[in-house]
């Protein structure tokens, strides 16, 4: 075990955001579970053990389904803050069994293969024109051009979010996003509960709407659900649709981003998929692995747990590291270079267990529908500018990534 002082973890210094895969290495060989006092928690950077844990229901993502504040040893969160707690709380992420088993079972309908099939042509099809226009102006910002309208158009076309409105979704997402960090400040808290008040009221609205005049989309199936077990209330729909909103754009934008800039840092690689697009699926699930878009997922210790010899407490929070495990030389050979070839993947970018990313056969849809339109009408595509990674640790991505056409 090992105070901050003499470790090279540090979620607050620019230089750890812009490369945190060394800092991941000495930690593994610090052992399996390090204590982190500035963020009070646990971090586990092994691959066997964050996966592990992912499935091991003596953790929670909430804890008061058993436990009060005080009696599990926490503060309750500042009132001012309670708009963005009611949000976050009610979604099925935050939630254990069995009212995460009710509200995924449900949810789930709008995600299976069938219909993720269904939705192809107007993946790719949306896709192709985002790419088409980009290669018109000879270039942009293929985060705001291609990677953030993709998949931003696709959630709010299954929830049924009319294409006036969907400027806002982003803003509201990123603000709510922030809260996701460590230890986030007084304004991104103030910003984040401003975008729940927001972003709740405006799908209050829509809810109403929708009871009146139901469409095929899922926010009228979420309405028509008859059965009692399964039925949602008015706040599980909000948070389910923000939820959904969020979650369904922001890991897929940053890892179109983040996957473009690895390719155009490793140009061996990029020639190689440009030479044989079949290997797009291979290459998404490297991306994925080689620059990982959420890097850390907390969870709560329900119960004592022993990792190593040492016992965790109930009410200690534990970190597990994605980015990390997904460096893990025990399961990825030479795990710094990336190939586009690898086969033998099991990384958990989309996490494991009863969280698994419940819309991880769409992301990759769209992952490999942008990939595909990229590399099919932009076969000479090059970095105009070296970007800027946004300053965040937990989501990791670009301020943006300039392109042109040559």
């Amino acid at each position: 075990m090992s105070g901050p002082a003499d470790l090279a973890f540090d979620p607050w210094d620019p230089a750890f955001v812009a490369d945190p895969y060394p800092a991941y290495a000495e930690l593994r060989g610090r052992g399996r579970v390090i204590r982190y006092e500035p963020t009070d928690q646990w971090l586990v950077p092994h691959h066997a053990d964050v996966s592990a844990l992912l499935r091991d229901r003596l953790l929670g993502r909430t804890y008061q389904h058993r436990f009060g504040h005080e009696e599990f040893g926490r503060t309750a969160p500042p009132p001012a803050q309670q708009p963005f707690h009611t949000l976050n709380d009610h979604g099925m992420l935050d939630l254990e069994p069995p009212d995460h088993t009710r509200i995924r079972r449900l949810v789930s309908k709008a995600f299976t293969p069938r219909t993720v099939e269904r939705l192809k042509p107007y993946v790719r099809g949306l896709a192709d024109e985002l790419v088409a226009a980009l290669v018109r102006d000879g270039g942009g910002d293929l985060l705001k051009d291609v990677a953030e309208p993709l998949p931003v158009a696709v959630i709010a076309e299954m929830l049924g979010i009319p294409e006036a409105d969907r400027g806002q979704l982003r803003p509201w997402s990123a603000a709510i996003c922030g809260m996701y960090e460590l230890n986030p400040s007084e304004d991104t808290a103030a910003r984040a509960v401003r975008a729940s008040v927001e972003f709740s009221g405006y799908l209050r609205d829509l809810i109403a709407a929708r009871r009146g005049r139901p469409g095929d989309d899922l926010i009228s199936g979420l309405i028509a659900a008859h059965d009692e077990d399964d039925r949602l209330t008015e706040q599980e729909m909000i948070s389910t649709a923000v939820l959904l909103l969020n979650a369904g754009h922001e890991a897929t934008v940053n890892a179109t981003v983040n996957g473009w800039w690895a390719l155009f840092r490793n140009p061996a690689q990029l020639a190689a998929l440009r030479a044989d697009h079949s290997l797009v699926p291979t290459a998404i699930e490297e991306l994925m692995r080689y620059d990982t878009p959420l890097q850390l997922f907390e969870r709560w210790v329900l119960d004592d747990i022993e990792i190593d010899g040492t016992t965790i407490p109930r009410g200690a929070e534990i970190a597990l590291l994605f980015g990390s495990a997904n460096h893990d030389p025990a399961v990825f050979p030479d795990p710094a270079r990336l190939d586009l070839t690898r086969t033998d993947n099991p990384h958990i970018s989309f996490s494991a267990g009863i969280h698994y990313c419940i819309g991880a056969p769409l992301a990759r849809l769209e992952l490999a529908a942008s990939m595909t339109a990229l590399l099919r009408r932009a076969p000479t595509l090059a970095l105009a500018a070296e970007p800027a990674r946004k300053p965040n640790f937990v989501i990791r991505g670009l301020e943006g990534l300039s392109v042109e056409v040559r």
